[in-house]
């Protein structure tokens, strides 16, 4: 998407009452970074409602101080700034992406999420990157520390989508009960779509006590998806099913009924005008208002 076109769905968001908005990762390229200082310049200075909502903006980094030097350059001139730092805790993911050990990767996460609080972000919220799939102890561990040196929200994502509701609900559930520490922060879900799981596992995840959910725009995501919000197909390129719900266009679609529109017929009157509506539907496949009123006025 363009900077114009993010900038526009980010204020929208903003109307839309949404608490935080996770507007790029700036490490990634400057494109990024100058996308995500506009929408905090923009979007996190701007009250939208009689409420006096402003939304927090958020920036992805990884455990390094690039990535969080990066994050708050673009971060810093939002009202309410957060930097969403995350490194992998899943036994796969240490061995042969970090090629970390257990101890290496807690000393990483307590650090940068220490450096991060330095720089003067208050608002730090940690991912432990597949914690579906994390040894449950180790889970606490790095959870708890990342408390200790400052976390404000603790994300625990199902990375790979493996997760089934009822599993996923009993995470959330376990960390809640395990980790030194959690009463004092919020935890959120963020759920892949793999499985097709996303929205049943973030439901769950709120059942056993997550505070905040992270979902996308139209489900978008890496591979199948995340849990979805809401569609924006025309900015995104991705086209929705007709039937799907909420936004699809046949959530919109009803049995035609002309006393909809202010009309009132009945008996042989309303037969006639029925069979030449059916004429008009074999021809063409959206019937509009318009269509209806020609109808009648013919």
């Amino acid at each position: 998407m363009t900077p114009k076109q993010k900038l526009y769905i980010a204020r929208h968001l903003a109307k839309l009452g949404i608490d935080i908005i996770e507007a790029g990762f700036p490490a990634s390229n400057k494109a990024d970074l100058e996308n995500v200082k506009l929408i905090a310049h923009e979007v996190g200075n701007t009250v939208v409602d009689s409420d006096g909502h402003i939304p927090v903006i958020c920036g992805l980094a990884r455990c390094n101080k690039n990535d969080i030097d990066k994050a708050w350059e673009a971060l810093k001139y939002a009202k309410f700034p957060r930097i969403h730092i995350f490194i992998a805790t899943s036994e796969i993911h240490m061995k042969y992406k970090l090629k970390m050990s257990k101890e290496e990767v807690i000393e990483k996460a307590r650090t940068m999420v220490a450096y991060a609080r330095s720089l003067g972000c208050i608002d730090v919220q940690f991912s432990p990157e597949d914690a579906g799939r994390s040894e449950r102890e180790f889970l606490y561990e790095i959870l708890a520390e990342a408390i200790q040196e400052g976390a404000t929200t603790l994300c625990i994502p199902d990375t790979v989508g493996y997760n089934w509701p009822r599993e996923f609900g009993q995470l959330i559930a376990d960390i809640r009960a395990n980790t030194p520490g959690v009463e004092n922060v919020i935890i959120s879900t963020h759920c892949h779509n793999d499985l097709g799981m996303a929205t049943a596992n973030t439901l769950e995840g709120a059942y056993s006590g997550a505070r905040q959910v992270e979902v996308t725009i139209n489900g978008i995501g890496e591979r199948a998806g995340n849990a979805s919000l809401e569609e924006v197909e025309k900015y995104s390129g991705m086209l929705v099913q007709p039937h799907k719900a909420i936004v699809g266009a046949n959530a919109f679609a009803h049995e035609s009924g002309i006393h909809e529109l202010g009309y009132d017929f009945e008996g042989k009157e309303l037969n006639d005008l029925f069979w030449r509506f059916k004429s008009v539907a074999e021809m063409k496949k959206v019937i509009t208002n318009d269509d209806l009123m020609a109808l009648v006025s013919n």
